[in-house]
């Protein structure tokens, strides 16, 4: 049963390749990092914050792209973590039928935050056993 997760943190560093996000359980205490590029870093800010672009970003246009088609999306699913990378599933439905959408992790939660309200994030239990094993934070 996948586990509701909500965004806790982001953290943008100049200096690194690599940009990090931290999802954390809604009812729970767990919690972990998920690498990301600094592209979608600062769309999911900026989108967290409020910002506004004069011309649509990436993430922007999907979800325009989608209500144009007469889709919803539904919700993001962290589905699995397979040799230090995560998978997820982009999930929406189109003509009353779910569709989902392989998708990196880091679009999927940049599509969630850009939608209003924002879309429901999930991550398999599997997921989080492999990333935290007995405890409730991963190891650094």
């Amino acid at each position: 049963m996948p586990v509701p997760m909500q965004l806790s943190r982001i953290i943008i560093s100049e200096i690194n390749d690599q940009q990090v996000i931290y999802l954390k359980e809604v009812d729970g205490q767990r919690t972990f990092p998920i690498l990301i590029g600094i592209f979608e870093a600062t769309s999911i800010d900026r989108r967290v914050k409020g910002y506004a672009s004069q011309r649509p970003l990436t993430h922007d246009l999907l979800v325009s792209l989608a209500d144009q088609l007469g889709a919803e999306f539904q919700d993001v699913v962290i589905s699995e973590l397979r040799d230090h990378t995560y998978f997820a599933r982009l999930r929406l439905r189109h003509e009353g039928e779910l569709v989902e959408v392989d998708a990196r992790p880091s679009d999927a939660i940049a599509v969630a935050v850009t939608c209003d309200p924002p879309l429901p994030i999930y991550v398999a239990e599997e997921v989080l056993d492999d990333v935290l094993g007995d405890n409730e934070t991963p190891p650094s």
